[in-house]
C-alpha cells in the first residue's frame, strides 16, 4: 500500500470527525437513569421492588427519592425503603404509590416512574419504562390468589382489545398506536390503569394547552387542542380522570369548539388528557390538576427545553397583600421571593423535577417541570469536534459510518494516492 501524505491523512480524519460530530453528536442524555426490578408499574400490598440509580460517571452523592399520593417526600433509608448496595428494596404498601427517580447533590435528575401500589385482587403487569417500536410487550393479569379460570379481558383506553384464556396479551411488534391506558378484568375484580409508553422519534399528533400550565383553580376554563400531522379526521381529545372516569371531550365534560376543546374545570377533572385518532394513534400525554385550595403554581403542562426562559409563579384565589412567596423543588427550598414569581434564564436538566410553592395563604400543590434536549446544531468549526470526540465514540462513528462516509473515504484515499504518483512523476 502507498504511503498517505500528512495532508492526506488530516484529510482523512476531518471528514470522520464531522460526519460523527453531525450525526451524532450534540444530542444530551440523562446523567442517570432509573431502572425497576421487576420492571412493572403495578405492585400488590406487601410485595418487594428493587429500585436502583444506574449513574454515567461518578455515582457518590446520588439519591433514590420520591413524591407520594399523600405528598410525602423523603431519600430511600428514611422512613421507608432500605438501601441494598448501589439499589433500594422496598416492601411495598398502597401509601407507596406515587413517583420515583434518582437525583445528584447538585440537582440533576434521571428519569421519573411512577408506581402504584392496589390493594384489591388483580393488577396488569405492564411494562414501568417506556417500550421502544420494535420491541416484543406482554401484558399479564396478575392475582393474589390464582383463580381456576385465568380468563381475562384486556382494556385500551376503556375498549376491549380481547378476552384471553391464559390471562396475558403479547404484542410481537409494538408500534405507536399501541401507547395508551391499559387495564384488565377477571371475575376476581379490576385492575387499575397504568400508562405505557411507546419511544419513536415523532409523534403523529402534539396536544397544546392554553393556558399552557398544569395547574388551575375550580371553575377556571382551559382549552385543549390536537395539532394533527396531516389528515386531522377522525382525531379526538380523550381524558382518563382520577375518579376513573374516561370519555371523549363533548361527552359528560368539555365544549368542542373548532379544533379545540374547551373545558370549565372542576376538582374531579383532575386527570391526564391526550389526543387520538380512530386508528389509535397518539399524541403527548398531559397531566392536569384541578385544585380547591387557596394557591397554585404556575408551571409549563409542557415540556420546555434546555436554554428556554421559564418563569414559575404563585397564583392566588384571592391575592394577598403581600405577595412573598416560598418556592421549593424537590421538597427543598429554592427560595423566597416577594414579587411571588421565579425565574430561571435558561433552564436546564438539573431544573427538571418536582415544584410548588407557598405563601402566607396556603400551598399549592406539586407539579413536574419536564426539561427536553436541546437540538443539536452544526458544529463551526473542525476544532470543535477533535477536542470534544471521546475516543469509544470515534471508534463507535467509524464502525457505524454511513455510505456517504465511506464513499468520501475511498475518494479521498484514491485522489491522495493520484496526487502522490504525480508528486513522484514530476521528481523523476
Amino acid at each position: 500500500m502507498r504511503e498517505l501524505t500528512p495532508l492526506c491523512w488530516q484529510l482523512l480524519l476531518l471528514s470522520t470527525l464531522v460526519y460523527c460530530s453531525l450525526g451524532q453528536g450534540g444530542v444530551l442524555s440523562y446523567p442517570a437513569s432509573l431502572s425497576v426490578s421487576p420492571d412493572r408499574s403495578q405492585f400488590f400490598k406487601l410485595e418487594s421492588v428493587a429500585l436502583s440509580c444506574e449513574v454515567q460517571g461518578n455515582s457518590t452523592g446520588w439519591r433514590l427519592k420520591r413524591s407520594t399520593v399523600s405528598g410525602e417526600r423523603s431519600d430511600c433509608g428514611r422512613k421507608w425503603g432500605k438501601p441494598q448496595g448501589s439499589s433500594c428494596i422496598v416492601s411495598l404498601i398502597p401509601s407507596d404509590s406515587g413517583v420515583y427517580w434518582c437525583e445528584s447533590g447538585s440537582g440533576e435528575h434521571s428519569n421519573a416512574v411512577n408506581i402504584t401500589v392496589h390493594a384489591g385482587a388483580v393488577i396488569l403487569e405492564s411494562p414501568a419504562l417506556p417500550v421502544t417500536e420494535g420491541d416484543s410487550v406482554t401484558l399479564s393479569c396478575r392475582y393474589q390468589v390464582t383463580p381456576s379460570d385465568l380468563t381475562a379481558d384486556f382494556y385500551k383506553d376503556g375498549s376491549l382489545i380481547r378476552a384471553e384464556t391464559t390471562g396475558e396479551i403479547t404484542i410481537p411488534a409494538v408500534s405507536k398506536s399501541d401507547e395508551g391506558l391499559y387495564k384488565c378484568t377477571n371475575s376476581e375484580g379490576e385492575s387499575p390503569e397504568s400508562w405505557m409508553t411507546v419511544t419513536d422519534h415523532s409523534l403523529p399528533a402534539s396536544l397544546s394547552v392554553s393556558p399552557d400550565r398544569s395547574q388551575f383553580f375550580k371553575y377556571e376554563s382551559v382549552s385543549l387542542s390536537c395539532e394533527v400531522q396531516g389528515n386531522s379526521a377522525g382525531w379526538r381529545l380523550k381524558r382518563s380522570t382520577v375518579s376513573g372516569d374516561r370519555s371523549d371531550c363533548g361527552r359528560k365534560w368539555g365544549k368542542p369548539q373548532g379544533s379545540s376543546c374547551i373545558v370549565s374545570l372542576i376538582p374531579s377533572d383532575s386527570g391526564v388528557y391526550w389526543c387520538e385518532s380512530g386508528s389509535g394513534e397518539h399524541s403527548n400525554a398531559v397531566n392536569i390538576t384541578v385544585h380547591a385550595g387557596a394557591v397554585i403554581l404556575e408551571s409549563p403542562a409542557l415540556p420546555v427545553t434546555e436554554g428556554d426562559s421559564v418563569t414559575l409563579s404563585c397564583r392566588y384565589q384571592v391575592t394577598p397583600s403581600d405577595l412573598t412567596a416560598d418556592f421549593y423543588k424537590d421538597g427543598s427550598l429554592i427560595r423566597a421571593e416577594t414579587t411571588g414569581e421565579i425565574t430561571i434564564p435558561a433552564v436546564s436538566k438539573s431544573d427538571e423535577g418536582l415544584y410548588k410553592c407557598t405563601n402566607s395563604e396556603g400551598e399549592s400543590p406539586e407539579s413536574w417541570m419536564t426539561v427536553t434536549d436541546a437540538v443539536p446544531t452544526p458544529i463551526p468549526s473542525p476544532a470543535v469536534p477533535v477536542l470534544s470526540m471521546s475516543l469509544p465514540r470515534l471508534l463507535c462513528s467509524l464502525l457505524v459510518g454511513s455510505p456517504y462516509l465511506l464513499v468520501t473515504i475511498i475518494l479521498l484515499v484514491k485522489g491522495c494516492r493520484s496526487r502522490t504518483q504525480g508528486d513522484r512523476v514530476e521528481e523523476e
